[in-house]
């Protein structure tokens, strides 16, 4: 919530959080991250990202009460993007729906 309504970083903007990895110690996060644009808006928002790092981390801080507060790393998650690739090549491929005629409630 944190990065959509308090990361002020012009280059942070239309970024999902898709899932968060934890370190068993709790001491390192993986937060992988899904953003729309082109792949350069998307290196700019990880750039962004990393950059609020800190500030992000300061903000778990508050919230949770943990022993270490885990360190911040952002990666890329694809899987968006490939799932929406395997949907336009599938509509490629595949013959359109053909629609079945309408059911015919016999007449008493």
């Amino acid at each position: 919530m944190a990065i959509l309504t308090q990361v002020r970083d012009p280059r942070v903007k239309d970024v999902t959080v898709t899932r968060v990895e934890m370190a068993p110690d709790m001491r390192n996060a993986t937060v992988h991250v899904s953003v729309m644009g082109s792949p350069a808006q998307q290196q700019l928002a990880l750039r962004g990202l990393a950059r609020s790092a800190g500030f992000l981390q300061a903000q778990i801080a508050e919230r949770i009460e943990t022993r270490y507060t885990p360190r911040l790393r952002f990666e890329l998650d694809q899987g968006v993007k490939h799932s929406i690739e395997i949907a336009r090549v599938l509509d490629t491929v595949l013959p359109p729906d053909v629609e079945e005629p309408a059911e015919t409630v016999p007449e008493e």
